[in-house]
């Protein structure tokens, strides 16, 4: 029978958003997953832009490659917007970011681990 627990995102401290610093890949950590692949990670990312401007971000889910891109832009001041709707990760696979302007975007989220 699987087992399932909620835990913050491995970039965050104490459950608090993280600050996208980066402006280019590879991008600031948000999560890495568990490791091996008995298991794995349904991770749910949001975004939320504090700048009045309209920013664009990259998130790089488990890689660098075009295929491993999800791209949005976070329109400002617009509260929380989905970006990963419970994606499964694992294998030690890392989420990053990298935006248009550093330190606007706030990524928030969770993870359920099953094993």
């Amino acid at each position: 029978m699987a087992t399932y627990s909620k835990v913050s995102l491995s970039g965050s401290t104490n459950g608090a958003g993280i600050l996208v610093a980066a402006t280019t890949t590879p991008g600031t950590i948000i999560h890495t997953a568990g490791a091996g692949t008995s298991g794995f990670d349904e991770v749910w990312i949001y975004c939320q832009n504090t700048s009045t401007s309209a920013v664009p971000l990259d998130v790089e889910y488990g890689g660098t490659a075009t295929k491993d891109l999800i791209e949005i832009t976070i329109q400002p001041e617009s509260g929380l917007v989905l970006i990963a709707p419970g994606l499964f990760l694992n294998n030690g696979l890392v989420v990053r970011a990298f935006a248009g302007t550093t330190n606007v975007l706030s990524i928030h989220g969770y993870v359920n681990r099953v094993s």
